[in-house]
């Protein structure tokens, strides 16, 4: 897996700075470090000492001789060090053990309405944190970091949940607060459509600086990756392009209060609920992936339909933002060639010649798994921050 961009790698000479270039493998021997960062050689070495006595970096011997000795090779430490990654959809919990150079270490889904609230939710989540702890066999020490995405707007600055529609009882809870005392790590709380954003940057489109993720399951949402970094926005509300009017809808009543929403008229709830008119009983998105799996016609047509007008909103956003790649996620993604149908036949209708030139329009590469890994990418990235870093060593001398 890839952390972070190019822009966001940095060649100062701080511990964590160090760790970051060893950790993204821009540097691998200390003459690496040295050249990269302009620092002196006995300055790297300070550093990099450090860092290994603080168990974040190790050192082996397996690099290719040019003539003498063979270069010591580093590379991060990980076992003494993990994150976990929770995916709280509306009807599951899907949690993620990850070493910090993101190898999965063991994965779990469970079934449990989010409605359920945050105290019985959350106390799930940490059990099967804990489950995960015990089958890796690693201490609930190593855990660093906890990174979860919810199915509703967080306040980024807090990790609170903010009106969230399908979350009754969610409101302003501090999901931070309640894992405190039960580790010893930090806790990142993010929508959900944010986290796959960054799983799927990080792992499918390690190199695009410019990515959008839409998440087309009962609601719809944006997230937004620019120039390799997470886009929230000021309060952490950007990409909520699932409240976003479309023309001609007017009768169309959306969870928000308003009406003629996208998600009110193109998002798997209201898919389903017009199926269920025309006869054809369906309840969530699933049951419309179903229908259309099964060849049902007024299904193929509707999915069609929705793609279409999600593509009127995203013309827009192809304008204004000039994305390099829009990833089509959620459970209507499943049904993916006839959602993508419509969306591309409106994009490339609407949008600008210049824009769409080069536009890669495609469905998930992550799959169900983009959620869970890009919370547990949330808590690496975190954990692996050089200002982290510098506080953890500052804070406990070697």
């Amino acid at each position: 897996m890839t952390f972070g961009s190019a822009d966001e790698r940095t060649v100062a000479g701080s511990p964590g700075d160090v760790l970051t270039l060893i950790g993204t493998g821009s540097a691998t021997t200390r003459a690496d470090l040295a050249k990269v960062t302009g620092l002196a050689r006995s300055t790297v070495s300070q550093r990099v000492d450090a860092l290994i006595e603080h168990g974040l970096v190790e050192e082996t011997e397996n690099g290719e001789s040019t003539g003498g000795r063979p270069p010591r090779r580093l590379r991060l430490h990980t076992a003494g060090h993990v994150v976990a990654g929770v995916d709280l959809g509306a009807t599951h919990c899907r949690t993620v053990l990850l070493d910090i150079g993101g190898t999965v270490l063991a994965t779990r889904e469970d079934t449990i309405p989010i409605a359920e609230g945050p105290e019985t939710v959350l106390a799930h989540a940490d059990e099967r944190i804990k489950g995960l702890l015990a089958e890796a066999g690693r201490a609930p020490a190593t855990l660093k970091a906890i990174g979860i995405g919810v199915p509703g707007p967080v306040e980024h600055a807090t990790g609170r949940p903010n009106n969230p529609p399908i979350m009754p009882g969610w409101n302003e809870y501090p999901v931070p607060e309640f894992f405190a005392g039960r580790y010893d790590a930090a806790v990142l709380v993010d929508n959900d459509v944010n986290v796959m954003a960054l799983g799927e940057h990080r792992n499918a489109f390690p190199g695009t600086g410019y990515l959008l993720f839409v998440k087309v399951g009962t609601g719809i949402g944006c997230g937004v990756v620019a120039g390799g970094r997470l886009h929230r926005g000021a309060q952490g509300s950007a990409g909520d392009i699932g409240h976003i009017r479309v023309s001609g809808h007017d009768d169309a009543g959306c969870r928000c209060g308003n009406s003629a929403c996208l998600e009110a008229v193109a998002g798997g709830a209201a898919l389903a609920r017009r199926l269920t008119e025309l006869g054809h009983p369906a309840e969530t998105g699933a049951d419309v992936v179903a229908l259309v799996q099964s060849g049902n016609t007024q299904a193929l047509r509707l999915v069609r339909e929705a793609g279409r007008l999600i593509g009127e909103v995203l013309a827009g956003l192809v304008n204004f933002f000039n994305p390099e790649v829009i990833v089509i996620g959620g459970a209507l993604a499943r049904v993916h060639d006839h959602l993508l149908a419509g969306i591309r036949e409106t994009i490339y209708r609407r949008s600008l010649p210049l824009a769409t030139h080069h536009l890669v329009i495609t469905p998930t590469r992550t799959g169900v798994d983009a959620a869970a890994l890009g919370a547990g990418l949330l808590a690496i990235e975190h954990y692996l921050a050089p200002d982290n870093i510098n506080r953890i060593m500052e804070a406990r001398p070697s």
